[in-house]
């Protein structure tokens, strides 16, 4: 339990320091928005390594950076705490009960390893940004996609719980 408590300090130190950046670094903010195509993702790698990013490990560096451009687009200035279930029924009129909402959690939980859910996740954070007024925990995030390839079960059925529990009262009365 102490290396996934390590990794969610770590992760939420590097979500902090990016919104911190990106707010008073345009430039940098730009660079790091890039880390989610494979061609320009090296542009976001000082960033990763100021962390520790092992930049030779793809399922690590493809977290740091798929978040770390999702902080770089976000429209709020600090993490939030929207977890990344809850955040996908709220993308739909009807919450978990929408057709559309189901196959797009379906296809996250049918992800096998680290790369492809990085693919899956790219444009499902693009769309919760889009139809979301608040912010996600990207450090929570960050720390499920570092632990998938090790603890997949019990990570998909986290974001399950989120998608299928009952709604925080802290999320309904913001929305």
């Amino acid at each position: 339990m102490t290396d996934r408590n390590n990794s969610q300090s770590r992760a939420s130190a590097f979500v902090h320091y990016l919104f911190d950046r990106c707010q008073h670094d345009k430039g940098f903010a730009a660079r790091i928005r890039r880390a989610d195509n494979p061609a320009t993702e090296y542009q976001s790698w000082e960033a990763l390594a100021v962390f520790g990013v092992d930049l030779e490990n793809s399922a690590e560096r493809l977290s740091f950076g798929m978040v770390a451009a999702a902080v770089a687009r976000s429209r709020f200035e600090i993490n939030g705490i929207l977890p990344l279930g809850r955040a996908i029924a709220l993308c739909y009129d009807d919450g978990n009960q929408s057709d559309p909402a189901k196959t797009r959690l379906r296809r996250l939980l049918a992800c096998d390893n680290n790369e492809e859910l990085c693919r899956v996740l790219r444009p499902l954070l693009t769309l919760i940004q889009s139809r979301i007024a608040q912010p996600l925990d990207y450090a929570q995030l960050l720390s499920d996609a570092l632990w998938f390839n090790r603890s997949q079960q019990n990570v998909k059925a986290h974001w399950a719980q989120q998608f299928y529990g009952k709604q925080d009262s802290m999320v309904k009365e913001s929305l």
